[in-house]
């Protein structure tokens, strides 16, 4: 839409903004905030973000930022305080709807009721270029109308696959080089993990992680992120324990822990079990991982090792694979996770004296592995089976995140 002159664009500008504060305000006059229509006021306030994109566009193309010295960005990001990244999205759909009156027109009148949908066909404009003539604003309008802003998403990618395969796919390898994988620890010995995966890559990855987060059983009632958290870490063991995964200094990767007899049996007053990094675990959490593990025996003297013994097995592979024979599954209650992913549990506990004989062997999944150990869950033999007791009180979960105190 060509603009006659800079006066008569101020004009309408101002008398289009005065008609929206009006709107704006009668929304205030409403007596009752518990019967203002929604709908109608998410209408107005996404035809004032569209209003708002075209003046910060039309500012850049005065040059207002720079008698501020600053970048078109940052200018609007401290006009508005907003972030950078909001403050470039503003700018991109106020300067893409000057190349698409119809999508303009629609946001102005409602018709299209979220400014993120306008704001999606906004920056497939600016992506295609001069290949934006492709674009059927009206079937866009309708688009926005019926499908979710999801959706009307991965349109915008069909849509860039067809009319700009080359750029496509070029941004494509652009945002894969954007990988990363941070893993860190906490003060409080949490691990915090905060990752960027291509769309593939994260497909895998939820797929493999949705494949073991399904509730096992009708008493498990873990939250559904617990249920994302301990399937990373099922994974993680189990490609571990399949001995596939390539060794460094010629041991396969494993999890070390330092620890003494008393240590394991969980004795007062003895010095706490470490991992490998020298983080303290506990004696329960110890006596779990005991459960099959390859043991070292290690004798020091002041500190100074004087021996380390031959590595053992708590568990056998032939008494594994026994046990594998007897059963199908995890052997607690309504778990189907399969025998492979299961690892053998000591009913009267190893650190304890338990022997490592069949009738004394239990396979278990990881989250039952751990309610058994740590959670407080017991299994005691009842006639020519076992028996899962849970805890007697319940044990209140957590309302503050890793790391965080309580308030004083």
């Amino acid at each position: 839409m060509d603009i006659p002159n800079e006066s008569s664009y101020n004009v309408s500008m101002s008398a289009e903004l005065r008609m929206l504060e009006t709107a704006i305000a009668d929304f205030d006059r409403e007596a009752d905030d518990d019967f203002v229509d929604t709908r109608r006021l998410s209408a107005a306030i996404d035809r004032l973000q569209g209003k708002l994109c075209r003046v910060v566009a039309a500012a850049r193309t005065r040059g207002d930022h720079l008698l501020a010295g600053q970048s078109a960005c940052t200018w609007v990001a401290a006009q508005c305080q907003m972030s950078k990244t909001t403050a470039a999205d503003r700018l991109c759909v106020g300067e893409q709807l000057r190349n698409l009156p119809g999508i303009a027109e629609a946001l102005s009148a409602g018709q299209i009721g979220n400014q993120a949908a306008a704001a999606v066909i906004c920056h497939l404009s600016e992506q295609v270029g001069e290949k934006r003539q492709y674009i059927d604003q009206d079937h866009w309008i309708s688009y926005a109308e019926r499908f979710s802003l999801k959706d009307l998403r991965y349109l915008t990618y069909e849509a860039r696959v067809r009319w700009d395969c080359e750029g496509f796919e070029r941004q494509t390898e652009e945002d894969f080089e954007l990988r990363s994988l941070d893993l860190s620890e906490t003060t409080g010995g949490m691990y915090r993990l905060d990752a960027w995966l291509d769309p593939v890559g994260g497909a895998a990855l939820k797929a493999a992680i949705e494949s073991l987060s399904n509730p096992l059983g009708t008493a498990d009632h873990r939250t559904a992120k617990q249920h994302r958290a301990d399937a990373l870490v099922e994974m993680a063991q189990h490609a571990m324990d399949e001995g596939k995964l390539p060794r460094r200094n010629g041991a396969r990767p494993h999890i070390s822990v330092n620890t003494t007899i008393e240590s394991l049996k969980g004795e007062l007053g003895e010095a706490a079990s470490q991992l490998g990094n020298g983080m303290p675990i506990s004696s329960k959490t110890v006596q779990r991982l005991a459960c099959e593990c390859t043991l070292h025996r290690v004798i020091k003297a002041d500190s100074v090792v004087m021996d380390v013994g031959r590595a053992t097995r708590s568990v056998s592979p032939s008494q594994w694979r026994a046990l594998k024979a007897r059963h199908r599954t995890c052997a607690a209650p309504e778990c189907d996770r399969p025998i492979n992913m299961t690892s053998p549990h000591h009913i009267e506990f190893w650190a304890r004296g338990g022997r490592s004989d069949l009738p004394n062997l239990l396979p278990l999944c990881y989250h039952h592995h751990r309610l058994v150990h740590e959670g407080g869950w017991q299994v005691i033999r009842a006639g020519e089976g076992v028996k899962f007791i849970p805890p007697e009180r319940v044990i209140p979960r957590r309302v503050r995140g890793p790391g965080m105190r309580w308030a004083a």
